[in-house]
């Protein structure tokens, strides 16, 4: 046990979890989010025009994201999140309504890929082995450079789930993190496959019994208080400026759990990857509980505009990642567009277009090129009592709740091993005084 202070700066996923193993071994915690509410782009919120709680986007976990249920376990809500299981992935050909569903058999193993039913219809067996160029891919290498754009697999399973993972073009993105989440999740087998889905919503399942758990722990939070400037001297954050005054740090850690955007203003001297990926989401209520083809609450799509669906209820949501040509256009124009293509697989008509609610992430995750893959950092700095955290960080996985975590696990395992100290190779220079944002 120790006796360190903590500010987390960042109520995120990141920010809870590393806030979550501080307090657990005794630091006293401090935790501070600029917004009104915690979870960051990982959140639910209660629409009044659809009178129904959503998510802001749609996240899914893997069996194989141990950290996360790792995190469930802590906070007692791994009972919110519903697994497809055995592990099916349902697709939709939007185009000819062709389907097919990807089914991983259990051991690592793949004799699946051996079966007609269990994979892409007109694919072979060998075809799969072509996964094993993530594996030995360069670090400049892009998926579009291991894996053949004009092969069989490719607009099939490799590019819906590289947009799913890394919310990049495939023909962008760097290979190596992709090949991270094939080990850890099909390079495992079945159980490791498993999607699942929150039962109620991303709030309830990984936000509030988390916020809960802190408050059991002694966690102090402050909300709805924006951190304006770091005082840094002599190598050490010395002091805090929020909307609302200033804290002085003393002996403390300072953890910044924000997007690179977000470091980059306090820190400018920082060197950080900061080009971002837009997600679009659209949420079309139905006049009736949603049953998507192939059965599960999860589908899809290829040859259309959006990549998967994922029904709860009478809510069926969208999710567009790597959104860069849909985020500017009116939702009006975005909603009756994507209704008309996952119209026909909801067995409804084309028009009218149903009560929706269009979310647009702009800045919902880094865009994961090869060059901002080498430009993230780790949880050290060169500021001795400085600590960073968030999916966008260095964890071996690309952006997401995974990652996330880690992060935060990452920066409380330095603190609490007393690695308050700068790192190996520094990231910027030492200042004296506040920087403004």
């Amino acid at each position: 046990m120790i006796g360190v202070d903590v500010h987390v700066i960042g109520a995120g996923l990141a920010g809870l979890s590393a806030a979550l193993d501080l307090a657990d071994a005794g630091a006293r915690v401090a935790l501070h989010e600029a917004a009104p509410q915690a979870g960051g782009r990982c959140r639910s919120f209660a629409d009044q025009l659809l009178e129904r709680e959503i998510d802001n986007g749609g996240h899914v976990l893997l069996g194989g994201n141990k950290a996360v249920f790792d995190y469930l376990d802590r906070i007692g809500s791994r009972a919110e999140m519903e697994a497809i299981a055995p592990a099916a992935f349902p697709f939709m050909d939007l185009a000819t309504g062709e389907t097919w569903s990807i089914r991983p058999n259990a051991g690592p193993i793949p004799w699946w890929i051996m079966a007609p039913s269990r994979r892409v219809p007109g694919t072979r067996p060998a075809d799969y082995a072509e996964a094993l160029n993530l594996y030995f891919a360069a670090e400049t290498d892009t998926v579009a450079r291991r894996l053949d754009p004009e092969g069989p697999l490719f607009q099939a399973l490799w590019e819906p789930l590289c947009v799913a993972a890394l919310n990049t073009n495939p023909r962008e993105a760097a290979a190596k993190p992709l090949a991270r989440v094939l080990a850890e999740s099909f390079g495992k087998g079945e159980a490791a496959c498993r999607p699942y889905l929150p039962c109620n919503g991303l709030t309830p399942a990984l936000i509030d019994p988390a916020l809960m758990a802190l408050a059991r722990r002694g966690v102090t939070r402050r909300f709805g208080v924006p951190l304006e400037a770091l005082s840094v001297q002599a190598g050490r954050v010395t002091g805090l400026r929020f909307a609302d005054g200033d804290v002085s740090v003393g002996d403390a850690c300072v953890v910044l759990a924000l997007p690179p955007y977000a470091v980059a203003r306090l820190l400018p001297d920082l060197t950080l990857p900061q080009e971002m990926s837009p997600i679009v989401n659209v949420h079309f209520k139905l006049d009736a509980a949603v049953t998507l083809p192939g059965g599960t609450r999860l589908l899809g799509l290829v040859g259309g505009t959006a990549q998967w669906l994922i029904a709860r209820g009478d809510v069926v949501s969208v999710t567009v990642s790597a959104a860069d040509g849909l985020v500017e256009r009116p939702n009006e124009a975005i909603a009756a567009m994507i209704w008309r293509e996952i119209a026909k697989a909801l067995g409804k008509p084309p028009f009218p277009v149903p009560p929706y609610r269009t979310v647009k992430e702009r800045r919902a995750t880094l865009r994961l090129t090869p060059k901002a893959e080498t430009l993230r950092p780790g949880p050290l700095t060169a500021t001795q009592n400085l600590f960073l955290a968030g999916d966008w960080t260095q964890t071996g996985l690309p952006p997401t709740m995974e990652s996330a975590i880690r992060s935060g696990r990452a920066v409380s395992r330095a603190i609490l091993q007393g690695h308050a100290r700068p790192a190996t190779i520094p990231r910027e220079a030492p200042h004296d005084g506040a920087r403004p944002t």
